[in-house]
């Protein structure tokens, strides 16, 4: 019988699968987020606050605030040191997309999406859990 060792390398890295799915759904989420999200919130906010329903009237200042983070939250996911936290901060943004479909849009249906994203962001930042510690340890040198 043999033992295996494993290091804290090892424990915090995915396997070569599993890094492959994760770069693919990196790479994906993250152009999705920067071109067809957050590029429209930054390219035309008036007419996006000017075409929205009554009860999602939002100020223009808060769709291109939403804009820059959706953009950023993309560029981080698709650069190795920041994807952990950039997918944290995307987990954050989807939620609260979620709150405001459901409570107030009042369409609790169109909720499901920004809470499956979320928890995709979850698991990405999860399993990139390592890289917050490299990060850290580059920026303390």
């Amino acid at each position: 019988m043999t033992t295996a060792t494993f290091s804290a390398a090892t424990a915090t890295r995915p396997g070569t699968v599993r890094n492959r799915v994760l770069w693919t759904l990196q790479i994906l989420l993250g152009l999705f987020f920067v071109i067809a999200s957050g590029a429209p919130k930054l390219i035309m906010p008036g007419t996006l606050a000017e075409n929205a329903v009554d009860n999602l009237a939002f100020p223009v200042w808060l769709l291109v605030f939403i804009g820059v983070a959706e953009v950023a939250g993309g560029i981080g996911l698709m650069v190795p040191k920041l994807s952990a936290l950039a997918a944290g901060g995307l987990a954050v943004l989807t939620v609260l997309a979620a709150g405001t479909q459901a409570f107030i849009a009042d369409k609790p249906g169109m909720a499901i999406f920004p809470l499956v994203l979320a928890a995709v962001f979850a698991w990405i930042g999860y399993e990139r859990r390592g890289t917050v510690a490299e990060l850290r340890n580059s920026l303390s040198r």
